[in-house]
């Protein structure tokens, strides 16, 4: 029951702005899977071939490190309402930092939020859409606020220091290119 589309349709884009959940999905050639969630409305379409999205301090930074390797990226949606959906977008991806070009061009479609560290800027190459028939439904409670509230705490020469000593490398060592 799956579909493939060369872009995003103006129906997958919507279906995209109105999840509060989405899960990231990374690989280096040689070494383990990267699978993150991430939340706080900080995904955004450019266009019907570019997505990105804000990403926010955390423990590792595998996504970059990966990219960086090989570019290669799968996002996935997944209703959680009483329409399901699954919805994945297979690309190319790269990290925008601060101290790029392009990086004013592309923060501009996010709300500043405490302990952003990067965007993550995605070249659509497949888009595919499945049933979901046996996701369950799930009803938001609410966004945590824990990262904005540790990264407010830290400020920023703190987030600095937590990039240097956590987030330079990868798990299996890969350099992120996060400080360079």
């Amino acid at each position: 029951m799956s579909k493939f589309y060369a872009k995003l349709n103006a129906s997958l884009q919507e279906f995209i702005r109105t999840q509060k959940i989405f899960f990231t999905a990374t690989a280096p050639e040689d070494g383990r899977i990267n699978l993150s969630p991430k939340g706080m409305d900080t995904f955004h379409c450019i266009d019907d071939t570019t997505v990105a999205y804000l990403d926010l301090t955390g423990s590792g930074n595998e996504t970059a490190a990966h990219l960086s390797e090989n570019g290669r990226i799968t996002v996935m949606f997944c209703s959680f309402t009483e329409e399901p959906l699954i919805l994945r977008l297979y690309g190319a991806g790269r990290a925008v930092l601060p101290r790029h070009a392009d990086w004013s061009a592309f923060h501009a479609h996010f709300q500043p939020v405490a302990g952003e560290r990067q965007i993550i800027v995605i070249e659509i190459q497949a888009v595919q859409t499945s049933c979901g028939y046996a996701v369950p439904v799930y009803d938001l409670k609410e966004e945590r606020q824990k990262l904005v509230q540790w990264a407010e705490r830290k400020g920023e020469a703190g987030i600095q220091k937590y990039w240097h000593e956590k987030n330079r490398r990868s798990i299996d060592g890969l350099p992120t290119g996060l400080l360079e």
